[in-house]
């Protein structure tokens, strides 16, 4: 387990942090090991730079996994970003609704909700990609440099563009299942110390 006090993983630099250890908003859950790395702004700085539109009255949540990398620049797009497609006009009105005599508690009407975004373990998280809301990102998937992605992302599977679409699976369908099966991250730290050789190898058959 990583101490609470520890924000920084590496001595040479404070460009990257355990993001665990520097996001504050109850609604924002990280696993261990998660880092997230910027080279512009103050990394500490995740859950005001990164996590947008993210507001206490739509109740939405952002979960990320354990061991995930997030590269600077990564955004997390939340349902506040949605106007409201149902509505004839895209004009949020709610929103504004002293100037047009409106009910307060009804301001979620000017946007469509789509849910949390979850992100597993394992997951790499490209330079300025978007992740929008509702979406569910599975272990192991790689997000490619500035992917914009508004669905589901499969485990194991790296995609990419805008909106970003499949690439390939980093894997044949057996190992995934066997990784999946595994759950690697959630191994005690002294277990998967020892079984680093294996896992920076690719060799599954390795693993002990």
């Amino acid at each position: 387990m990583i101490p609470q006090w520890k924000i920084y993983p590496r001595s040479q630099g404070h460009s990257t942090v355990y993001l665990q250890n520097v996001v504050t908003d109850p609604s924002i859950t990280v696993g261990e090991y998660t880092t997230y790395d910027d080279f512009v702004h103050d990394p500490r700085e995740f859950q005001k730079n990164n996590v947008l539109y993210h507001y206490p009255i739509n109740r939405e949540g952002l979960t990320i996994g354990k061991f995930c990398s997030i590269a600077c620049g990564a955004k997390f797009l939340f349902n506040s970003a949605n106007h409201a497609l149902g509505s004839l006009s895209t004009y949020p009105f709610p929103i504004f609704f002293e100037e047009w005599n409106l009910d307060v508690e009804n301001i979620p009407q000017a946007w469509d909700n789509k849910g949390d975004i979850v992100v597993g373990n394992d997951v790499w998280i490209g330079y300025e990609a978007v992740i929008l809301a509702g979406v569910t990102i599975g272990d192991g998937a790689i997000i490619g440099t500035r992917a914009v992605v508004t669905k589901d992302v499969p485990p194991y599977t790296i995609v990419g563009g805008v909106p970003a679409k499949p690439i390939r699976s980093r894997f044949d369908e057996a190992t995934i299942q066997a990784l999946l099966a595994l759950k690697w991250w959630d191994w005690p730290v002294e277990r998967i110390a020892a079984n680093l050789d294996a896992v920076q190898a690719g060799a599954i058959e390795r693993l002990i």
